[in-house]
């Protein structure tokens, strides 16, 4: 995988140094990189290595998953639960000897398929007839666990899955050992919050490619002419060409506006004309796992400009500012409401109007994934992710912005989205980021 991403990174840096509106010819291959995909192999080191030091943050020593057909809980996948048909119990534990375990009762008849997956170290098989919830219940009593991790969570969706019913049948089978139950929230997130090395490579790519969409998306327009709503076909068409899927839900991916703000939204047909500034905020999934959130801004040249106006290349570079502060401010053991306010700090200073939107957010495996929020550092309440600290392996979309009113009284916001991780003494870009504005002549 290293060697096809030195390749497609090399290449993809060659491609975005074209003048914005210089025609790229070259293509990128999609077979040269795509390759079988690495979730299951990733899976199961994500288990092994970040697991057993997710369920010691957290603080207690199993978590239990249950999994079955058709309303599967949204961890199924991460767990090896995907294909469960009758009800499946996955315990992970760690041991008095601090040894790490992973134990399921199975369905018999899906048990084989599973073992043979060979993900985790014990796959018991659960004969027709009988509880796999009442198995795994037992052999939790036998091992006199304090504090069992269960996917009930307020605060967090993804730790939510567990039912009213699974609960019920649970807790009865507990006993006063019900007392015991705790919410999986702080083990969900300890454990999806960081990226393995080899999960930053795919983001990696992901971003490379979304960055090279929007410029390609960018040498369409016509002003004028094109429509927002026709560039994000443009997009579209060059998904289904390479083989990727939404990074979101898709009526709304990509965003193409080149008008007023209207947030998260779909494009329209409204005519892109000279003196817009035009937003793509746009992104991919790879290996069906993977997500990307980058966004690209550019200007729409009047008759007679050869560059952007001041005050909108002021805009432009104010939330550049913002947002390479926001990069310098990552870094291990930083909470995320710093995060936000290093760059509201240039806000304020360069005289932007309010914007409302948080600094940045964790991407990954959804774009609004699980991790520190970077924001609330100017909201009447903070959100508790702002709060968390950021640590080696997570990974970032995040914003620069700067907003201004508009001649109707509406606001246009500038808002430089780029993809960065976290590293041992900071924090680096996924993909080169956008230094200067797009500019598109007038037709």
């Amino acid at each position: 995988m290293k060697i096809k991403l030195i390749f497609f990174i090399t290449l993809s840096f060659l491609l975005i140094q074209c003048s914005p509106n210089d025609e790229i010819e070259q293509k990128i291959d999609p077979t040269a990189y795509w390759g079988d995909n690495p979730w299951p192999e990733i899976r199961k080191k994500r288990i092994n290595t970040l697991l057993p030091n997710a369920l010691k943050e957290a603080n207690v020593d199993a978590w239990l998953v249950i999994c079955r057909e058709n309303n599967n809980d949204p961890l199924a996948d991460h767990v090896g639960g995907e294909n469960a048909g009758g009800t499946a119990a996955f315990l992970f534990y760690n041991d008095k000897s601090d040894s790490f375990h992973s134990i399921v009762f199975s369905p018999s008849g899906e048990s084989t398929a599973l073992d043979e997956l060979d993900i985790h170290e014990n796959v018991v098989p659960v004969e027709r007839g009988k509880s796999a919830i009442e198995q795994a219940v037992s052999f939790i009593k036998a091992q006199n666990f304090n504090k069992i991790a269960i996917n009930s969570s307020k605060s967090n969706s993804t730790a939510d899955g567990l039912t009213y019913t699974q609960r019920t049948e649970l807790e009865n089978f507990l006993g006063n050992d019900k007392e015991k139950l705790v919410s999986s929230t702080e083990v969900v997130y300890n454990w999806l919050s960081i990226k393995l090395p080899e999960e930053v490579e795919i983001l990696t790519k992901a971003a490379e490619l979304t960055a090279q969409f929007q410029i390609e998306a960018y040498q369409q327009v016509v002003s004028g002419v094109s429509t927002d709503a026709e560039i994000a076909k443009f997009l579209k068409q060059k998904m289904a060409e390479y083989g990727v899927k939404d990074g979101w839900a898709p009526a709304q991916n990509p965003n193409v506006n080149s008008g007023p703000d209207r947030g998260h939204s779909h494009a329209t047909d409204k005519v892109i004309m000279p003196g817009d500034v035009i937003q793509i905020d746009f992104g991919i999934k790879l290996y069906d796992r993977w997500v990307s959130d980058i966004q690209r801004f550019a200007y729409v040249l009047k008759e007679g400009e050869t560059e952007a106006p001041k005050d909108i290349q002021f805009y432009w570079e104010s939330g550049k500012a913002g947002s390479r502060a926001a990069l310098a401010a990552m870094k291990p053991g930083i909470k995320g409401v710093d995060v936000d306010r290093a760059q509201r700090v240039l806000m304020e200073q360069a005289k932007s109007e309010y914007v409302m939107w948080s600094t940045g957010h964790p991407v990954g495996y959804v774009a609004h994934d699980v991790g520190p929020n970077l924001g609330g550092s100017q909201a009447s309440h903070v959100r508790p992710a702002s709060q968390k600290e950021l640590k080696e392996g997570m990974t970032f979309a995040f914003d620069g912005f700067h907003a201004w009113k508009l001649s109707d009284g509406t606001e246009k916001t500038i808002s430089v989205e780029e993809m960065a991780v976290v590293t041992k003494n900071g924090a680096r870009y996924l993909t080169k980021p956008q230094e200067e504005l797009i500019l598109i002549k007038s037709k």
